[in-house]
């Protein structure tokens, strides 16, 4: 949930670029936000700028560390929402997940605090938004832009499993993409740290489900869809083609990018691609190099 947005709000710096976040603060003047090291937080630690997006219980803001003037996105939650949909639990283990996970690929949470009206959250920020106004203002993506974007998740995916959390609820709102167009897996608002891989609540947004969601069937942590193949205009048509694995893949995608999709939207999950071989599949390997490599 961090889209561009504007308002009468001041700005905190001009553009808020990230070149210039990293030039107003070195890494010892920012470990207080960074390393989330500072116990205590409140509003009169940050400048306020424009909004960056808004969702059901608050909205999501631009803003600086006075001190470090280090660029982050604060989190602004209602208390008086949460209690009246019965997600505090929902809340505290999103925090609780945010908290305990760190990869390149996955957006972090510095730290948090409250006060008597609202949860704060501060979140690293993805200065590009989201990958959803991405896909709608470039309508589609360049195969190396995409192949960039899948190897990415599929890194992020693996380590948030093997660290027991599961997503569910990937899609390209919330996806966001950083100043130097890295991809950042965020809102684990349905996330959960499972001891067990199984569970079977149906969470997560129509177009995206699998089938063994839809079914109220139990299923694992090993899905990835980047795209809503399933989607129709009617509801009961989007459910009839997600149980039945019924897609099209459009004109004009390429036969690799066509493998690695039917090799990933299959009915039976234990006959999907596993991530680890997703970073592997030709269609990646012709496509991206990962630094390093």
């Amino acid at each position: 949930m961090q889209s561009d947005a504007s308002d009468g709000r001041k700005e905190v710096a001009s553009t808020a670029e990230e070149p210039k976040s990293k030039k107003l603060c070195l890494e010892h003047e920012a470990n207080g936000v960074r390393s989330g090291r500072k116990t205590e937080w409140s509003m009169k630690d940050f400048e306020i700028g424009r909004p960056l997006g808004k969702g059901k219980f608050g909205r999501v803001y631009l803003a600086r560390e006075r001190k470090s003037k280090f660029i982050v996105a604060l989190k602004i939650l209602s208390k008086a929402q949460i209690v009246k949909s019965g997600v505090e639990k929902q809340l505290v283990r999103e925090i609780d997940i945010q908290t305990h996970v760190s990869h390149p690929n996955v957006l972090r949470l510095y730290g948090w605090f409250h006060d008597e009206k609202y949860v704060y959250l501060i979140l690293e920020y993805a200065f590009h938004g989201e990958l959803f106004r991405q896909l709608v203002e470039q309508s589609t993506l360049s195969e190396k832009q995409a192949a960039k974007y899948i190897y990415q998740m599929a890194d992020a995916l693996i380590y948030l499993h093997k660290k027991g959390v599961i997503h569910r609820d990937i899609k390209p709102e919330n996806i966001l993409i950083d100043y130097h167009g890295n991809l950042k897996i965020a809102d684990f608002g349905w996330s959960v740290h499972a001891a067990s891989s199984m569970h079977g609540t149906m969470c997560g947004t129509l177009d995206y489900l699998p089938p063994e969601m839809v079914r109220h069937r139990q299923y694992d942590e090993k899905f990835l869809v980047g795209s809503a193949p399933f989607y129709a205009e009617k509801q009961d048509d989007t459910f009839r083609r997600i149980v039945t694995c019924s897609y099209k893949i459009p004109k004009g995608v390429s036969a690799g990018a066509s493998d690695l999709i039917q090799s990933l939207i299959k009915l039976i999950p234990s006959s999907r691609l596993p991530l680890e071989k997703v970073k592997e599949h030709p269609w990646i390997k012709a496509n991206y190099k990962p630094p390093g490599e």
